[in-house]
């Protein structure tokens, strides 16, 4: 591929222009405007299988890389770049954007409207994943959340309006801090470029030049950026937001916003917080091991305890996102933490932004195909004895349910057992603490599969239950197929990231 292609300004922004070309086609059918949809979102898995072939996965730097001046005044470029890291949520974006469209696609008010939101914020989540440069990463980071508040406000459930609200004015209030934090950064240094920041970072500069503002900058800026990106994962107690956004959300942006958005947060930890405040974060990781170990353990106590199926899923999110991060800051804990552990550590926790976006996404739409057969009720005592009336959908529910449960043979297993192995050679106590979480998840989700599926039809069970119609198999078919796929041969993700774990464990360890 010639190397002035810009494919990856194409991966961001074709969706995009599909939201646009559905502006500019307002007399078009609903059935027209969602095949439409639908392509255009599917050109995203498309072109990041193009960037996939062009891959070199035996490098660790950044591939495929486009870079423009733009405000040359203030040193801002428009650059992107793609790793491992990048390319794994990518794809992961390809996979989603589409099913969440597909989910959508019975959705009678408005489609057009809420088919233009779903690229533009499909295209966003992109420009997250292969911005380089601070200021068009901070745009496609606030601009992702324009769409995710229409979608919950418009076609959300009777507490809508205020879940979307809630989401926005703490998404936007940590987002505050962070711009803050880089305001400091670009005072003390003149450029916002990640790169250059991670290489001041590397060799104590950027600390340095922070200080000559003031003795509490560096620390200050940290805790602004961290500040932003713990209320985007979320990470405890960050998260009361959480359940009543994907609760009260329709089920495609559910599917989207637990499978990319919250990624995208711990996707900021790893590329922007921990390259640029090494020494910080090593200073507080043991207090953040803390808050990590409480999204591990709250999220599912909290997921046990709930009886509405919807928050029960978002807060299962709630705990297995933290796993992530408990891998982060164990590895950043340690003054020269063992290598092996470290890079089990690190492999684990992309695996696990990977396979958790696949399974949860899954169960968002199991607990949606619960819902639109009973008249919108989702509680867990209003549904019994699915798997007779509706065989194919228990068994693909099933499936998604021990994958999240992390079930040998199934992709949340690999992630979650590289976490464990990686955290139990760095902190053993966090990791023994941690299978609390573990023994609560399996709990409820048990307790789902047994009460839902299984036992005397009740409550909403009484009326006539169908099986999967088309549509829905063909949003479901392909995650468990996933789910099967990477739980049987991991390493089709693992020679992705392995190069760059071993670059940033290498960083870590001291000759």
């Amino acid at each position: 591929m010639s190397p002035s292609f810009p494919l990856l300004s194409l991966i961001v922004f074709v969706p995009w222009l599909g939201a646009i070309a559905l502006l500019c086609l307002p007399r078009l059918s609903p059935g027209l405007t969602r095949i439409l949809a639908l392509a255009f979102s599917l050109s995203t898995l498309a072109l990041s299988g193009l960037a996939l072939c062009s891959f070199d996965p035996s490098a660790a730097g950044f591939q495929l890389s486009e870079q423009h001046d733009w405000i040359s005044s203030l040193s801002v470029h428009y650059r992107l770049g793609l790793d491992g890291l990048s390319l794994i949520l990518v794809l992961l974006t390809g996979a989603l954007g589409p099913l969440s469209i597909l989910a959508s696609w019975r959705q009678q008010t408005n489609p057009r409207l809420m088919c233009m939101l779903f690229l533009l914020l499909q295209g966003a989540a992109l420009g997250v994943f292969l911005a380089l440069d601070f200021v068009p990463w901070f745009l496609f980071w606030e601009l992702s959340l324009v769409p995710a508040y229409f979608l919950i406000r418009i076609w959300g459930g009777p507490g809508a309006t205020r879940a979307a609200y809630q989401f926005v004015i703490y998404t936007v209030g940590g987002s505050a801090f962070m711009l803050l934090g880089f305001a400091g950064i670009f005072l003390a240094t003149g450029t916002l470029d990640f790169t250059v920041l991670a290489g001041l970072a590397a060799d104590g500069s950027l600390a340095t030049k922070l200080s000559v503002l003031g003795g509490f900058w560096p620390t200050a800026v940290f805790f602004g950026v961290l500040l932003g990106l713990a209320v985007k994962v979320p990470l405890f107690p960050f998260h009361t937001w959480l359940p009543s956004a994907y609760a009260e959300a329709p089920t495609g942006a559910s599917m989207f916003m637990t499978g990319i958005m919250s990624k995208m947060g711990v996707y900021g930890f790893l590329r922007i917080l921990w390259p640029l405040f090494p020494a910080a974060l090593h200073r507080f990781a043991p207090g953040l091991v803390w808050l990590a170990l409480g999204g591990v353990v709250f999220g599912a106590f909290a997921a046990m305890r709930q009886r509405d199926l919807k928050r029960m899923v978002a807060y299962s999110s709630i705990n297995h996102v933290s796993y992530c991060l408990l891998a982060l800051f164990a590895v950043c804990a340690l003054s020269r933490p063992n290598p092996d552990a470290a890079s089990a550590a690190l492999v684990g926790a992309i695996l696990q932004i990977f396979n958790h976006g696949i399974s949860a996404a899954a169960l968002f739409f199991c607990v949606g195909v619960l819902e639109s057969r009973a008249d919108g009720k989702r509680g867990l005592g209003d549904f019994g004895g699915v798997r007779a009336a509706a065989p194919l959908f228990a068994g693909l529910c099933g499936i998604s349910m021990f994958s999240s449960l992390g079930l040998p043979g199934l992709n949340g297993f690999v992630g979650e057992f590289l976490i464990f192995s990686g955290v139990w050679g760095l902190v053993p106590w966090a990791a023994a603490l941690s299978c609390l979480g573990l023994f609560a998840t399996a709990f409820f989700l048990l307790t789902f599969w047994q009460r839902v599926f299984h036992g005397p039809r009740a409550g909403a069970a009484e009326k006539t239950f169908p099986d999967l119609t088309g549509v829905e198999t063909a949003t479901l078919v392909p995650l468990v197929a996933l789910m099967l796929a990477f739980g049987i041969l991991p390493q089709f993700l693992t020679v992705l990231v392995n190069p760059l774990v071993a670059s940033w464990v290498a960083h870590l360890v001291l000759p």
